[in-house]
């Protein structure tokens, strides 16, 4: 047993597998001390390595190293093994270290994409303020005590499906507003009135 650990041509994999066990209790340490080393690799990574599209996932990133180590060492031991089997010797591991490397990869990113399918995204509600903005009515029109529904877009351009109702009189279908109150379910909307042609000299 001695022997195995002792072996030249499987330290690559022994490296990863105590690389693994170092990152799990420095993780697990760093937790409750509040100096966790993902930490202080996301402050030192580079911007294009964060913004990779790989590396956009629901959990956290640490994983993706983990997982890492865990196929490099797996795939290495299997390699080595079979070839144990077969040839009664280990190949030297540079010979062995590409291959290894390749099936890591490959399983890799098959764990994170199927850890990504099965975590639900985390959604963090937000209010859109739409008061004072412009909107259009646009099914049916509106009285007190009966809303309507309008169309109005926020300060990022994103186009919402409101109700309306106003304090008083109507607002009709296709009419321009303006949201100048929220209640519970709704919007209070203001009719804009129509420009006055009094001075126009046409």
């Amino acid at each position: 047993m001695l022997e195995f650990f002792l072996e030249y041509d499987l330290m690559p994999f022994h490296f990863s597998v105590l690389a693994l066990i170092l990152l799990s209790m420095a993780e697990t340490v760093g937790y409750y001390i509040g100096l966790r080393p993902s930490t202080f690799l996301k402050r030192i990574s580079p911007h294009w390595l964060s913004d990779a599209p790989l590396l956009q996932v629901k959990f956290a990133r640490v994983l993706i190293f983990v997982f890492l180590l865990i196929n490099f060492s797996f795939a290495g031991y299997f390699l080595q093994l079979c070839i144990f089997a077969s040839q009664e010797q280990f190949f030297p591991w540079y010979y062995v270290i590409l291959p290894a490397s390749v099936i890591a990869i490959f399983f890799t990113v098959f764990m994170i994409h199927c850890l990504d399918q099965v975590i639900k995204p985390k959604f963090t509600p937000t209010t859109v303020n739409l008061l004072g903005r412009l909107a259009t009515v646009s099914s049916g029109n509106a009285r007190p005590g009966f809303s309507a529904q309008a169309r109005v877009r926020d300060e990022f351009g994103q186009l919402h499906y409101v109700q309306v109702e106003p304090e008083f009189g109507e607002l009709e279908f296709q009419s321009q507003i303006i949201l100048i109150r929220f209640r519970k379910s709704h919007y209070i909307a203001k009719k804009i009135s129509k420009p006055n042609d009094l001075f126009n000299l046409e």
